[in-house]
């Protein structure tokens, strides 16, 4: 009875994380169930599919693990969950190609690829700010990427961008672009030039885009420890620091 009713409440608490989800289940396990009653639980468990963050934001899956949980008893018996300290949890998450392109036209992101200043861009633009739009991912094997997307000059409007890269992680948090490289296969000659320097500057920017505490999971905290691309799905593995539940 003890493992349902905190099964009941981690799985209301953890659906206000996102803002729509296919599934959530949580799974509680504590034996004896006595322990409850010291407020101990041997392991949380949370298998999400289909989930919205922030409104742009989709993961296909999200899942993790914990050890040992202790937690506040008489909260559980109200229906809610609180931690007596901070715990870690294994994590994986999958994301999707098309939930990735999704994200690209979310606001979250197009406002960060929008008026530009950087000097690369504004010495093409006679000054004005740049922005990049239309972007579109595909991933490849080996934890590759083709990146395209558009941006207007002053006297050139519609300029392609054009770049392949690997993917790599930054501090277990930011996802970089590394080793960019200028596809000119995919860009029209009359323009390769300018493109080429744009598509310099697109890598930098998109360097300093894809981090995960801007997914501002209400009292967790993500951190990655390895990637892989698989057909049109990119996996990550990490850990997840647990602080607290959110609130209903």
């Amino acid at each position: 009875m003890g493992e349902q009713l905190l099964n009941a409440a981690a799985s209301q608490s953890i659906r206000h994380l996102f803002t729509r989800s296919e599934s959530v289940e949580v799974t509680v396990r504590c034996y004896p169930s006595s322990k409850l009653l010291q407020g101990s639980i041997d392991s949380f468990q949370m298998r999400g599919k289909g989930l919205l963050i922030r409104k742009d934001f989709w993961v296909e899956e999200m899942f993790f693990e914990t050890d040992t949980v202790s937690i506040d008893f008489g909260a559980a018996l109200r229906g809610q969950i609180r931690l007596k300290q901070s715990t870690q949890s294994v994590a994986q998450i999958t994301l999707s190609e098309d939930g990735i392109n999704q994200a690209f036209q979310g606001e979250l992101v197009k406002r960060r690829m929008q008026n530009l200043t950087l000097p690369v861009l504004t010495n093409l633009s006679g000054g004005e700010p740049v922005s990049f739009r239309e972007v579109e991912l595909t991933l490849q094997p080996n934890n590759g990427v083709k990146l395209r997307a558009k941006t207007d000059l002053p006297n050139c409007q519609d300029v392609v961008i054009a770049l392949t890269a690997t993917l790599g992680i930054d501090r277990r948090r930011r996802i970089l672009f590394e080793n960019p490289q200028f596809d000119s296969d995919r860009v029209p000659e009359s323009v390769q030039g300018i493109s080429q320097i744009l598509t310099e500057a697109f890598s930098q920017v998109l360097n300093e885009m894809v981090d995960l505490d801007r997914f501002d999971l209400d009292g967790i905290l993500l951190r990655m420890n390895r990637l892989e691309t698989d057909g049109k799905f990119l996996h990550f593995s990490g850990y997840a620091q647990i602080d607290h539940f959110p609130q209903i």
